[in-house]
């Protein structure tokens, strides 16, 4: 008993001990140059930037949940950041700007993704070795430190995720030591389910870890059921008490990150045009807020017109015309999502130059839309639209306003009142060509450089596309009343719903731009291709270390061997041939060692280390800033490093 006793402190020493340099070590890479180079790197210009917008209250669209832009915030006011400066462009010089306490609070997220990705190893195989070896994988990857050390939501992701496969590893052992129920179990189950309202809350990549603690959540529930020990209501209680801590409790932390994030971006920005009309209406700043506009629109009324599908943009056209062999090189008509004076149009009767007499537009109506900027008409023919081909195309035609019938359109309310007026904002309706018998359509689909990369408007013939419904915001007529449209404004709900469809569809629609250098899928787990954060004369490339990745792989596909030949062991020889090495620890390294002498042991884990902080030493400075000449100069600290033709450095 004495000497376990004394093993067991030992073992608990070595942990301490182990974990202390692990913690030092982490803190030596990762606040090494933290803020260097003093310029904004890679997407810093677009985190950065809505760090500065949420301090400004500023409403914006991106197609990530909110909580990790918003704690960039918090930290950048927190710090002295006053939310002033632009991030225009990576390159751009801070010049005196707070941007220090973002990286600071960044780094410091992702470093203690190692101190428990330690913990996490050491719970789950009970080996101080494999803790070690893990824990140093993670700190000498050079690539991880460059995630690490800039305004990303990265290091944010990766310590909620971490976070969340460690409270899973302690709720598992806590609940495996017959202590379910206590505080600590009550504590660590709870930890578990708000990390993962954290992880999902930053990137919907977070749902990854949801799914895995979900998975090893059901594996437990599946082993506690078939323990004829324990009465089956123990089951029943745990599949409830995680129900409640790992999906209720989430959803609630989840919904209530987004009423924060819609309370304190409350002003106009270049955002709104994403969101419908009644949305819009509580943005402080925006055409809409606490508007007063006729109600009803008349001929002779300046409108804009927005298309009603989810982030649909604003009817929308300019000067330049359709280029060669995209139908007829008339003006351009597409949609925008910004505001802007070019998506003004005049509502003017089909068959009049002028309008004496107030007269409402009514469902049924026939009309033409001159675009006031351009003094051309709304136009369809029958030629192709230039990227949805089987659609007609449509154009700004005429001049100062005068055109012919193919500029004529009839109003079709979606509601379908004969004789009721289109209302302001609230009345969906459909454009329907008079001769080519197409409803006016926002297909959603990026139109090339020369049509500067708005969406595409056509005419389609089939009117009952979703995407062919269109609503009026913006009602300018001094000759009408005017009312307040707050009263139709939408509330928490279905702001909430609003914002989701959006995102949804700003990440089904993403896509390269042309030109942009892209990577495929099963290049990422090999290191294939890098990424410069900074460019000319300070140089940081995003590559992981190739001795760390490469060796991964190799002890993944070394497991997965392992493991196929361990279970074949169990199914046909039973348990009884398996060793405890087998069954208790998934660390590979550590199962080539085990039956191997001690000393030989630590002479191959000595060696092993060594390689690491080689490599790391070696790479080192595609993290920490690359000055001088290339790889290719055999001056370089890099020369003869480039050991793929994809590497860039």
């Amino acid at each position: 008993m004495s000497s376990a006793s004394t093993i067991l402190k030992e073992n608990h020493l070595s942990k301490w001990i182990a974990l202390a340099a692990i913690v030092l070590l982490t803190v030596c890479t990762r606040y090494y140059k933290v803020t260097e180079p003093d310029h904004v790197c890679w997407d810093e210009t677009h985190f950065g930037k809505m760090g500065s917008w949420y301090i400004n209250r500023t409403f914006f669209f991106d197609v990530h949940p909110p909580l990790g832009k918003m704690l960039i915030g918090l930290s950048g006011y927190l710090t002295g950041y006053e939310g002033t400066y632009s991030f225009e462009k990576p390159g751009d010089k801070y010049n005196g700007t707070r941007y220090e306490g973002m990286r600071y609070f960044c780094t410091t997220l992702g470093a203690l993704v190692i101190p428990m990705a330690f913990d996490t190893v050491h719970k789950m195989s009970q080996s101080c070795e494999a803790a070690l070896m893990s824990s140093l994988y993670l700190i000498f990857d050079v690539g991880l430190i460059t995630l690490n050390q800039y305004i990303l939501l990265d290091p944010i992701l990766l310590f909620f995720m971490t976070a969340s496969v460690w409270g899973m590893a302690k709720t598992s052992i806590i609940t495996k030591e017959q202590a379910s129920y206590t505080g600590y179990w009550w504590f660590w189950l709870f930890f578990t389910g708000t990390m993962l309202a954290c992880c999902t809350s930053v990137k919907f990549v977070g749902l990854f870890a949801v799914f895995l603690v979900g998975v090893y959540t059901i594996h437990e529930l599946w082993i506690l059921l078939g323990d004829i020990k324990r009465p089956i209501v123990e089951t029943v209680k745990q599949m409830l008490f995680r129900a409640l801590a790992l999906i209720l409790w989430p959803i609630l932390l989840y919904v209530v990150f987004f009423y924060i994030h819609l309370e304190v971006l409350n002003r106009s920005g270049n955002g709104d045009g994403f969101y419908s009309s009644a949305f819009q209406s509580r943005l402080v700043g925006n055409s809409l807020y606490n508007a007063k506009m006729p109600r009803d629109v008349a001929y002779g009324s300046i409108v804009t017109i927005k298309n009603h599908r989810t982030g649909g943009g604003y009817l929308h056209s300019h000067f330049h015309l359709y280029p060669k062999g995209t139908g007829a090189r008339q003006q351009q008509v597409t949609t925008y999502t910004h505001k802007d004076d070019n998506n003004k149009w005049l509502i003017k009767p089909f068959n009049k130059a002028g309008y004496t007499e107030m007269k409402f537009v009514s469902h049924g109506d026939l009309i033409r839309l001159e675009h006031v900027a351009t003094r051309r008409n709304l136009h369809s023919h029958g030629e192709q639209a230039p990227v949805t081909k089987r659609h007609r195309q449509v154009t700004g035609y005429g001049q100062q306003g005068h055109g012919d019938s193919n500029d004529i359109w009839r109003v079709f309310s979606v509601e379908a009142r004969i004789n009721e007026s289109i209302k302001t904002v609230t009345t969906k309706f459909l454009l329907i060509h008079y001769l080519q018998n197409c409803a006016l359509t926002a297909t959603g689909r990026q139109l090339p450089k020369w049509g500067f990369e708005q969406q595409e408007v056509s005419c389609n013939t089939n009117i009952r596309d979703k995407n062919a419904i269109w609503n009026v915001e913006e009602n300018q007529n001094n000759k009408l009343p005017k009312v307040n449209l707050n009263v139709y404004a939408s509330g928490f709900v279905a702001h909430f719903v609003e914002s989701h469809a959006v995102m949804f569809q700003g990440n089904a629609g993403l896509k390269p731009k042309e030109g942009e250098l892209t990577s495929r899928p099963w290049q990422w787990p090999i290191n294939y291709r890098g990424q410069f954060f900074s460019g000319s004369s300070y140089r940081i490339y995003l590559l992981g270390n190739p001795i760390i990745w490469w060796s991964n792989i190799i002890f993944l596909i070394a497991f997965l061997i392992i493991y196929v030949i361990v279970s074949i062991k169990r199914r046909r020889l039973g348990c009884q041939c398996i060793s405890k090495t087998c069954t208790e620890t998934g660390v590979v390294f550590k199962y080539f060692l085990i039956n191997l002498p001690r000393w030989l042991q630590h002479i191959l884990i000595g060696a092993k280390i060594s390689l690491l902080v080689y490599s790391f030493i070696l790479f080192s400075p595609l993290a920490y800033g690359m000055i001088g000449p290339t790889s290719t100069d055999t001056s370089s600290a890099m020369y003869g490093l480039k050991w793929l033709k994809s590497w860039e450095f």
